[in-house]
């Protein structure tokens, strides 16, 4: 089922929104997949916990310009509403935080083909805490499905000898913080805006700590590589935005199955371009994450076709019997 398009999202003026959001989508994909690693490996002179910190401020300087003139400060102010709702916002930006740090930290440090592991597992592990913290279940196949992943990243665990920890901590951190956001109905781009915001005081307390022991590396290296910090902001804003659109026009199972394209693309980066290491261990627990994922949403698309084809029924019931009601009043 398609979403309603958010209020934060510029809305289609053409006449095939799905096209639109379509291309939307794809592109947002192929920047997290393709464009952010190589753009993040660029910056591999720089420490992963600095590139973070600045993409907070950069961030924040993009969407803020965006946002405080379309939605008004006092909307943005009303998402944060209470200091429960803060306390659930700080727990989402140490949960972003944390994955952005372990991200940047993975593809500088020749571990891509791992961090696509985690966004490949991420949506079992989505799967997992829907059925501990939102009472869902699953159906036969979607157990198989989780049960063939789980297998998968226990024998690259045995064939490691240790946990594959990057992997498993961005699939976690990602996880978690898809729940804490459904459960709390944060708006996704205020959301984003209110997380950078709070991650600018340790941010900018860290660039000073940095900069007073002379380990700062803005305008340190040249106009090239301040202008890729400053990039930071529009390489996070810009794919999230455009996945928002792409979300909004799409339906679910659309969405489901172009984000496969970003881990893919992580994995043909860090064996193809960066040379990392793909094993006989690796390609069976990728094989099995594949066969796992494709069980799953195989089995999503059916019932969400099978949904469809009982509302439809459903309304032609209906139908039948207002003309039915019809007739009997004539």
């Amino acid at each position: 089922m398609a979403q309603t398009p958010s209020p934060s999202l510029p809305q289609a003026d053409g006449r095939n929104p799905a096209t639109l959001g379509f291309a939307a989508a794809l592109t947002a994909f192929l920047i997290w997949g393709g464009l952010a690693p190589i753009f993040f490996k660029q910056l591999g002179n720089v420490g992963a916990v600095e590139v973070v910190a600045h993409r907070v401020l950069w961030t924040v300087v993009l969407v803020g310009l965006w946002l405080v003139p379309t939605r008004g400060l006092s909307g943005i102010l009303r998402e944060v509403g209470s200091w429960r709702r803060l306390g659930i916002f700080l727990v989402t930006t140490a949960l972003i935080g944390s994955n952005w740090t372990i991200f940047i930290w993975a593809v500088n440090n020749g571990h891509l083909v791992q961090s696509s592991l985690g966004y490949y597992i991420n949506p079992i592990i989505n799967v997992l805490l829907g059925m501990a913290f939102l009472q869902e279940r699953l159906s036969k196949r979607q157990g198989v499905a989780v049960v063939i992943a789980a297998a998968g990243v226990l024998s690259l665990v045995l064939s490691y000898g240790e946990v594959p920890w990057v992997a498993l901590s961005l699939a976690l951190s990602f996880g978690v913080y898809a729940l804490v956001r459904k459960k709390a109905a944060i708006d996704p781009v205020i959301g984003l805006l209110v997380e950078t915001v709070l991650l600018v005081p340790p941010a900018i307390a860290y660039l000073l700590w940095l900069n007073a022991h002379g380990l700062g590396n803005f305008g340190v290296h040249g106009l090239g590589t301040d202008l890729l910090i400053i990039l930071t902001g529009p390489v996070t804003a810009i794919p999230l935005v455009l996945f928002m659109v792409g979300a909004a026009r799409l339906k679910l199972s659309t969405i489901g199955i172009l984000q496969y394209i970003s881990p893919t693309g992580q994995l043909l980066l860090g064996v193809a371009v960066y040379g990392e290491a793909f094993t006989s261990s690796h390609l069976l627990a990728f094989v099995c994450i594949w066969v796992a994922l494709a069980l799953y949403s195989a089995d999503a698309l059916f019932t969400h076709r099978a949904a469809r084809a009982e509302a439809r029924a459903e309304r032609s019931r209906a139908e039948q019997a207002r003309a039915a009601a019809a007739c009997r009043a004539d």
